[in-house]
């Protein structure tokens, strides 16, 4: 997960842009946020556990100007949530000043961290993310590109990155392109004039995770970053491109699924009309007798739209989501998870009392917030409750970029379906096909990642990977 967002503009005001645009992707990362702006001359930063709202507001901004900025929401993948761990981070190393957002997960912490002069001493803080920016910052070469184009043949796993010197920010995506990212123009003022570069040299640039925080900052989509690029953007100048390695492409499915919002594109797909046709698929596959079908709000709804529509049965909400709550499969602990659903989620009586519900949600990973919706819906009343998941079940764990590194911690992989069904307590239930979602995305699957489904990892994954969260808190960190 995570989010990441950079801005370049002519008057001065790019951690503004960034801030709004990275307030758009608060769905990707809750634990903590963080800018990092340049005026040409020096990088500030500014990090803090919370929300975007409550980290980036009104005061601290005038506190950070620049035509440059990059901004972070963190998931942690690597590390614990700590302050020190929030991101963007900063290094002002004696040959370059460098600040980097990361949206993924590295696979090589150890072999990266013996590539370290100092090793952990030298880190501040615990994350695959921190150890990336000291060698960058220490890598002698003539700038921060050319830097880039030397470290990261050495990087394994999944990086999107937005890297952020006095001069210039890189939008960098690795050769799989595991998670999005995408480059915005925006729009010029009235009356503005071009530079050399072109019409559009003085507009501004983003890059952002999705679409969706394009859209909230008046940029134009102009395409994504490719699997293996770096885009270079600096103040009244055109983007420049440069391929560090060759494209493999492997999106993560999950992207399409569930981590993006329903509203952002993704490979020429709108998100809200795939997951409708995967709730189609799904009523297809797995249909049953009942009165009204019902998502998991928010994440299931346009699947069970879909599902609805495909199926002939009436659509109705049947939970109120507390909408300053936050998504309870990213909290960092079981035991706040399983708080987070009834602090959440609160049913309507009056809709579910007496009926059969079909309850359409996206995924299942551990199956506990499952069963205690499942458990919910009963006590208020529901005759049946049959539960359909627009996602194969996750049997696999992931490595590049979601926080579920071990087999124990998912129901699927030591349960049949009869199995989960007995465990979260539902009359029925459905999983979508594999086949089914290959229908429902209509794109070649060569260029997505299956592996929580299939086990086919795209790149290969140390034996240990399964322990490696807190690898950087095995040895001790910096002193003084």
């Amino acid at each position: 997960m995570c989010g990441v967002f950079g801005a370049v503009t002519l008057d001065g005001d790019a951690a503004r842009i960034a801030a709004v645009g990275l307030f758009a992707l608060q769905h990707r990362g809750q634990e903590s946020a963080g800018l990092a702006a340049s005026d040409g001359e020096q990088i500030m930063l500014y990090k803090d556990l919370g929300l975007v709202a409550q980290v980036l507001d009104e005061r601290r901004l005038p506190s950070l100007p620049g035509q440059l900025a990059i901004a972070h929401c963190r998931y942690s993948t690597t590390g614990s949530t700590v302050w020190e761990n929030a991101q963007p981070t900063l290094r002002l190393g004696p040959r370059r000043a460098l600040a980097i957002g990361h949206n993924g997960n590295l696979v090589n912490t150890r072999e990266l961290l013996e590539r370290l002069p100092g090793g952990r001493s030298r880190l501040p803080a615990s994350t695959d993310t921190e150890l990336l920016t000291a060698l960058l910052a220490d890598e002698p070469a003539a700038d921060t590109v050319d830097a880039l184009v030397r470290v990261l043949p050495h990087v394994r796993g999944a990086y999107s990155l937005v890297v952020l010197d006095e001069r210039r920010l890189v939008g960098v995506r690795d050769p799989h392109g595991y998670r999005p990212l995408v480059l915005g123009r925006l729009p010029a003022a009235d009356g503005a004039a071009g530079s050399r570069d072109g019409p559009h040299a003085d507009a501004g640039w983003v890059l952002a995770s999705e679409t969706a925080a394009l859209d909230v900052v008046g940029a134009e989509h102009v395409r994504d970053v490719e699997p293996g690029e770096m885009v270079i953007l600096e103040p009244g100048a055109a983007p420049r491109s440069v391929r560090f390695a060759p494209a493999r492409p492997a999106l993560c499915v999950f992207e399409l699924i569930y981590f993006a919002r329903p509203d952002s594109t993704m490979e020429g797909r709108n998100l809200y009309e795939v997951r409708r046709r995967m709730g189609m698929e799904l009523a297809a596959e797995h249909p049953v007798e009942a009165d009204l079908v019902m998502p998991v709000p928010d994440t299931g709804g346009p699947a069970a739209a879909g599902y609805a529509e495909a199926s002939g049965l009436p659509y109705r909400e049947g939970m109120y989501r507390n909408r300053y709550a936050g998504r309870t499969f990213i909290q960092p602990s079981q035991a706040m998870r399983h708080r987070g659903v009834t602090v959440k989620l609160n049913p309507l009586r009056e809709v579910v009392r007496g009926r059969r519900l079909v309850v359409v949600d996206d995924s299942i990973v551990r199956g506990t917030t499952t069963r205690s919706i499942v458990g919910l819906l009963r006590r208020a009343g529901a005759a049946e409750v049959h539960v359909r998941i627009s996602a194969p079940p996750i049997v696999h764990p992931c490595f590049y970029g979601i926080d579920t590194q071990i087999e124990t911690e998912l129901i699927a992989a030591s349960q049949s379906v009869e199995g989960i069904r007995d465990f979260i307590g539902a009359d029925s239930l459905g999983f979508l096909s594999i086949p089914g979602l290959l229908r429902a995305l209509d794109l070649p699957p060569a260029g997505f990642c299956f592996a929580c489904f299939d086990g086919r990892y795209p790149e290969p994954v140390p034996y240990d990977a399964a322990r490696r969260k807190f690898v950087l808190e095995e040895a001790p960190a910096a002193r003084g």
